[in-house]
């Protein structure tokens, strides 16, 4: 679970990156390449910044579900021991009192006044 959190923050950070390279006008980093035709067999560097944010935007979803999906099975088993150790708190010591029932309170006798 570890590693997926580990690899879910350096996809945040690379997302980060990308979204911030990219220049909103349409220039960018693009207008920097605008002489060269092709670069990496694609035609515009904001093509690739534009697949890259959306790989990497999936990729974080998915991450996302998978931490979720992983965590659930270890807070199951922690709420039923939580659950446990509140049940074994609440029975008394004496086991007078039935589970589930409170215990009878001791009776005190009441002094009279002179």
């Amino acid at each position: 679970m570890y590693f997926l959190l580990f690899l879910a923050v350096v996809v945040c950070v690379l997302l980060g990156a990308i979204v911030l390279i990219q220049n909103p006008k349409g220039g960018g980093l693009s207008s920097n390449f605008s002489s060269s035709s092709q670069l990496l067999g694609v035609q515009k560097t904001g093509d690739i910044l534009e697949k890259g944010t959306w790989i990497l935007a999936v990729a974080l979803m998915v991450l996302s579900l998978a931490i979720n999906v992983i965590g659930k099975g270890g807070s199951a088993k922690t709420d039923i021991s939580n659950q446990q150790q509140i049940e074994k708190s609440l029975t008394p010591s004496n086991n007078t009192a039935t589970p589930g029932k409170a215990a009878p309170l001791p009776v005190v006798p009441n002094p009279k006044k002179p």
